[in-house]
């Protein structure tokens, strides 16, 4: 609500405040006159809170100054309302006062007026409050935001460098081979280069994706790798972040040292239900240590931060050694 709304509202509430007091009142002029310029005082004062004291004292933090000036305001208003008072409305004839001497309803007034002013503050630190706070999660989805477009552009280089090299290791078996590793990249990137763009995609994109990835890693050699991946059981409807798993099967087809064929593995599952898509990896680790690439490292630590951001409250994610095994177990939950 800005600052006009707010003083519109605050005149329209003691317009009816006053008007409702005036109707038990009988409509008495008398009541009317005397009466209305508390009313004027009333919004003058929360005026004057609203366009200055407020924004230029109170939130400015210069409390001092701000009580100052409230009570000085505060003060003329009731002076001004003692002066309007020594010069009382004529009275009905035959009814006779006291001249040059505010009546007691005077206190009445000025209580009238520190209300309101009071009630202003009130509001005005409300709205000053929601305010910060719609600011902070402004902000914090900012900031969110970049660094999701920051993790996702690690993956993208990455991907590539890993297609490429595999590329560059098949040239070097079969050159007819190339052209179909070619056509995987080519439907990979396009992916990459456009779907990527979408905060969520299907879950039959990622699939394609992983799928298209292993094949290309399989065209390396003429043996068949170890290596299964099974969604069967997942709609293939449901909405996923993107590129969110082909990191957990990097990270297998890096630390398996699967090109070695006999005594290695890896199995990749996904399936949903109504409320969970559940994915898994498992993989042997290699008794021998991987040297990492120079671009590596990016991947569990890439997915568990995205993880953090897009799921925060909706996912749990479990890497651990079992007997050998390196296990990944990511559920989500997701809502339709």
């Amino acid at each position: 609500m800005n600052d006009k709304k707010r003083l519109l509202f605050q005149g329209i509430f003691w317009l009816v405040i006053w008007t409702l007091l005036w109707i038990q009142q009988g409509f008495a002029t008398n009541f009317l006159l005397e009466n209305l310029p508390v009313y004027l005082a009333q919004i003058t004062l929360v005026a004057l809170l609203i366009y200055y004291a407020g924004p230029f004292l109170l939130f400015s933090k210069k409390y001092l100054l701000f009580a100052l000036v409230s009570l000085v305001a505060i003060s003329v208003y009731a002076g001004i309302m003692i002066l309007f008072k020594e010069r009382p409305i004529p009275p009905p004839t035959g009814v006779s006062t006291t001249p040059n001497r505010p009546p007691p309803v005077f206190f009445t007034h000025s209580l009238f007026i520190l209300i309101a002013y009071i009630l202003g503050i009130v509001i005005e630190f409300a709205t000053y409050t929601q305010h910060k706070e719609d600011e902070i999660k402004a902000r914090k989805s900012e900031h969110l935001q970049t660094e999701l477009k920051l993790l996702k552009s690690q993956i993208n280089p990455h991907f590539i460098f890993n297609s490429l090299n595999n590329i560059y290791a098949l040239s070097a078996i079969d050159a007819q081979k190339t052209q179909a590793s070619i056509s995987h990249l080519s439907t990979m990137l396009r992916y990459v280069l456009y779907e990527c763009e979408r905060p969520l995609v299907p879950v039959q994109k990622e699939v394609d994706y992983i799928e298209h990835y292993l094949k290309l890693f399989a065209l390396k050699s003429s043996k068949t790798y170890p290596i299964s991946f099974d969604y069967t059981g997942v709609d293939k409807r449901l909405m996923l972040a993107p590129m969110l798993l082909i990191p957990f099967v990097e990270n297998a087809l890096k630390h398996s040292n699967i090109e070695k064929i006999t005594g290695t593995f890896i199995e990749i599952n996904l399936t949903s239900n109504e409320h969970i898509i559940h994915f898994q990896c498992k993989n042997n680790i290699a008794d021998e240590s991987i040297a990492k690439d120079d671009v590596g490292g990016i991947g569990l630590d890439n997915v568990q931060k995205r993880l953090a951001i897009l799921y925060p409250n909706s996912h749990t994610l479990v890497c651990e050694e079992q007997d050998g095994i390196f296990v990944v177990d990511l559920k989500i939950e997701h809502h339709d």
